[in-house]
């Protein structure tokens, strides 16, 4: 039995369970296009039918087109007006991330160049217990 404000609520949106199933069928689709594409993912890492020079690659591609079916079934970020913060808030926190992978890489080789210029005496006395 429903009570007064489920039925009120009812009334005021008469397409309400059809817009519940495009939603519900909106995240199903995604759901199932992830599940996809992570034994796809699976499959390119284990088999040996993909050229070994490619898998990398591969694997980068099916990544960024997982990131993609997230972005647009679940976090609903789209190219519409409405969606500008998001899209930049997004396009911010790519580019933070590449920055600190970018920069961990840099400092990286740089530690790794000068830790090669060390006289092995000195490598010895600080890597000695």
């Amino acid at each position: 039995m429903k009570t007064e404000t489920q039925a009120s609520r009812d009334d005021e949106r008469p397409g309400a369970s059809a817009e519940l199933r495009t939603r519900l069928l909106k995240y199903m689709g995604g759901l199932l296009l992830s599940i996809l594409l992570t034994g796809v993912s699976f499959w390119v890492s284990a088999t040996g039918s993909v050229w070994p020079g490619g898998v990398p690659v591969l694997l980068a591609a099916l990544a960024i087109a997982q990131m993609g079916v997230h972005l647009l079934m679940f976090l609903h970020v789209s190219s519409g007006p409405e969606n500008t913060n998001n899209i930049m808030s997004l396009a911010f926190g790519v580019f933070v991330v590449a920055l600190v992978i970018f920069g961990s890489m840099v400092i990286m080789n740089s530690l790794d160049a000068r830790m090669n210029d060390m006289p092995a005496d000195a490598h010895r006395a600080m890597t000695a217990p």
